[in-house]
């Protein structure tokens, strides 16, 4: 095997797994090289959770309110309490600057996230969202600031204007709510320490959950390749379809004397012509226990041994007890192991 050949990561695969519901959508990536399920998924659950691009209401200003820590004739309300709920109103902006929106509604009833005049340039996705109650003959009139960001931009920051009235808003910009990461233990052909990351991704509707993935990835993905134009010559590992454990050390091809067994183990094996790790991990338990003189000591020696290395006889997982008479276990075909919580 040529040293090109062992610089070389196992292509992984990204699954869609089961249908959405609603704006929730779980998503699997694998197989990983060992370690990097933790890797991916702390990076992409940090980028998704603060660095999609989303948009948000940033200012507000009240025809018949100087601030926030006041009331408006005739509803129901207070000022800090309609603030609260123009926070929650999802918006989709289409312009790169701020957009200026307006809100003039009179008469008993409720009012609605929906009764503001969006123009073309926002898109609210929540029209249905109470924001405040008028009484008889109340009006609420307002002036509206969308704005496009990312992450949390707080009130006290440069946004707040010196207009007299005009009270700035803490905004999230970010479309994504939840994000749930798992990595789990997937075998691939006779290696048993590969990674699956399972990502559980909700977002409140502005993006779907596949969008902001992609965005995260691509945030990801600009950050890297500055840092690796650091150097005009890169050695990094490429990334192709390669048997299990090519892009790795050369497991399967060590002697089984890097085992560490015992003698008697040891020599058992090698007058039954094993030479290699490869050549005992195609063998099932009970195909061992007819080697003369193995007996069940040297078996659990083996797979004690070999599950040190994160291997395993055919039709076990590392860590499976070593019981010889489950012949129809040894023989069935090898079973994903369980899911880490």
């Amino acid at each position: 095997m040529s040293l090109s050949d062992t610089l070389v990561m196992h292509r992984p695969t990204i699954d869609v797994l089961g249908e959405p519901e609603g704006n929730r959508q779980r998503f699997a990536i694998g197989p990983l090289e060992p370690g990097f399920g933790h890797t991916l998924g702390n990076s992409l659950r940090r980028t998704l959770l603060s660095s999609i691009p989303g948009a948000a209401i940033t200012q507000v200003r009240f025809d018949d309110a100087l601030h926030e820590f006041t009331t408006i004739a005739g509803v129901l309300e207070d000022v800090t309490d309609i603030i609260l709920n123009l926070k929650d109103v999802v918006l989709r902006s289409h312009s790169d600057v701020p957009v200026e929106v307006r809100m003039d509604e009179r008469g008993a009833g409720p009012v609605l996230a929906g009764h503001v005049d969006w123009g073309i340039d926002v898109e609210c996705l929540t029209p249905d969202l109470h924001v405040a109650t008028l009484g008889e003959d109340a009006r609420l009139a307002m002036d509206l600031t969308v704005e496009r960001g990312w992450g949390y931009a707080a009130p006290e920051s440069d946004r707040a204007s010196s207009t007299i009235g005009v009270m700035p808003i803490d905004a999230l910009f970010s479309p994504v709510r939840r994000v749930a990461v798992e990595v789990e233990p997937v075998r691939v052909e006779q290696s048993t320490d590969f990674d699956r990351l399972v990502l559980d991704i909700e977002t409140d509707g502005a993006m779907s959950p596949r969008e902001a993935l992609a965005s995260a990835g691509d945030t990801l993905c600009r950050l890297m390749l500055m840092i690796a134009e650091l150097s005009p010559e890169t050695a990094g590992l490429h990334i192709a379809d390669v048997a299990a454990g090519a892009g790795r050390t050369n497991e399967l091809e060590r002697p089984i004397e890097d085992l560490g067994l015992s003698e008697r183990a040891r020599n058992c094996l090698k007058r039954a012509q094993f030479n290699t790790i490869g050549e005992l991990l195609d063998q099932t338990v009970d195909e061992l226990m007819t080697v003369p003189n193995f007996g069940q000591k040297s078996l659990d020696e083996v797979i004690e041994k070999l599950d040190e290395r994160g291997l395993a006889l055919r039709g076990m997982s590392p860590s499976s007890p070593a019981e010889p008479d489950q012949a129809e276990t040894a023989h069935a075909e090898p079973a994903q192991p369980a899911a880490v919580s």
